[in-house]
């Protein structure tokens, strides 16, 4: 099990490196002088100019944050970030490089009400991606289905957590399970419906009214909480002056929850249309999945300098960037299949997601499809498996 202790001694490393930086980020005041900065053309193969929009624009699952990164490797300089519509565009490069486009990435979460992403998707036809996590890509299938073209996690970071004072005996999230204590969780995960499922949890001990905030969590520390291996527990830790001392957890995919996490979608009735887009663009993201966790330094200081211009943004630290991204790459959250490629999807996984999920949601009223395969949610039509992390 993998606990906030190891995270900080790994990150103090990754902070005195990412402090030590110039920075390179432009800020939407120096914009435009950045702005007029020209930028070495992409090879002919990743110019996307005449056949992806000219402004690709994707919806994320929340506010910018490392499990985001391989999309900020993508951001060029000379963005502007938009506090009113809670969005930062500048050119899309692959490798620094201009591909012809420009990016727009769109936070989501409390900047979109809370709503989902695949219903932004079929709300706003102006966003032509969003970021979705594997187990909500099934439970959209129905009503709102999306096909994902690219994992940028081949985990999820989600845990469970504890205070290790309130609760000395417990290691793993079954142990949660054998006492009455309330799990916080958020109302549209779809996890802990999974762990009573397979008997890991009692329907009872859920409480589905976490918003993002500490406070119930540090008013009550007898509560276990939802979170992300990559920010609440370096957060609480480091950042969290009510707590400031750390906390234990365990991933969810320690027990057997196996999606992929933050995917690449575009909507089911679209990707005939956007393939030839997608036919370039899949292979820059997946590329910039590898630059990004072996040298995740850059792309980190604008997801910081990001959040930094927006104070509707919850605070991210430099230092919660750089310990979220060591992570992530430490424990293997993003990483390669066994043949060896990044940001593919290994096919029998995929359909076990779907087989395994479908009873449990179609059980809390989803009315899901039966008979679902792997292709027809998530494919590997556009991505290169020559690509993969060196």
């Amino acid at each position: 099990m993998t606990t906030s202790r190891t995270i900080r001694l790994r990150a103090g490393l990754s902070v005195l490196a990412l402090a030590s930086l110039t920075v390179t980020a432009c800020s939407s005041s120096d914009a435009a002088e950045a702005s007029d900065v020209a930028l070495e053309p992409a090879a002919q193969e990743q110019q996307l100019a005449g056949v992806c929009p000219e402004n690709v624009n994707v919806q994320l699952q929340w506010q910018p944050q490392s499990d985001m990164g391989a999309l900020f490797e993508m951001l060029g300089p000379g963005y502007t970030v938009d506090t009113e519509n809670r969005s930062v565009t500048g050119p899309l490069v692959a490798g620094g490089k201009d591909t012809g486009v420009d990016l727009t990435l769109r936070a989501g979460g409390p900047a979109i009400g809370f709503q989902s992403v695949t219903s932004q998707l079929y709300v706003d036809d102006t966003i032509d991606l969003g970021v979705v996590h594997g187990d909500q890509l099934v439970a959209a299938a129905g009503n709102q289905p999306v096909v994902g073209v690219t994992p940028l996690l081949k985990y999820s970071p989600a845990i469970l957590m504890w205070d290790p004072a309130s609760h000395p005996d417990w290691t793993s999230i079954g142990d949660i399970g054998k006492t009455d204590a309330t799990v916080v969780v958020s109302k549209e995960q779809i996890f802990p419906q999974w762990l009573v499922a397979k008997g890991l949890l009692e329907s009872s001990q859920l409480d589905t009214t976490y918003d993002g905030a500490p406070s119930r969590f540090v008013g009550d520390p007898t509560i276990a909480q939802q979170g992300f291996a990559n920010s609440e527990p370096y957060s609480y830790q480091e950042d969290t002056p009510a707590w400031n001392k750390p906390i234990e957890y365990q991933l969810v995919k320690d027990v057997g929850f196996d999606i992929y996490a933050s995917n690449l979608v575009v909507r089911a009735d679209k990707v005939d249309s956007m393939s030839s887009c997608l036919d370039k663009l899949v292979p820059i993201v997946q590329q910039s999945s590898a630059d990004f966790v072996t040298s995740p330094d850059a792309a980190n200081e604008k997801i910081v300098d990001v959040i930094s211009q927006d104070v509707a943004y919850s605070p991210y630290s430099a230092g919660e960037a750089a310990a979220g991204a060591e992570l992530l790459a430490a424990d293997g959250l993003i990483a390669n299949e066994a043949d060896g490629s990044v940001g593919t999807y290994d096919p029998a996984r995929t359909q076990h997601t779907i087989d395994d999920l479908v009873p449990i949601l179609n059980a809390g009223g989803a009315n899901l499809p039966t008979g679902m395969t792997a292709e027809q949610l998530f494919t590997n039509r556009f991505t290169d498996a020559t690509i993969g992390i060196e």
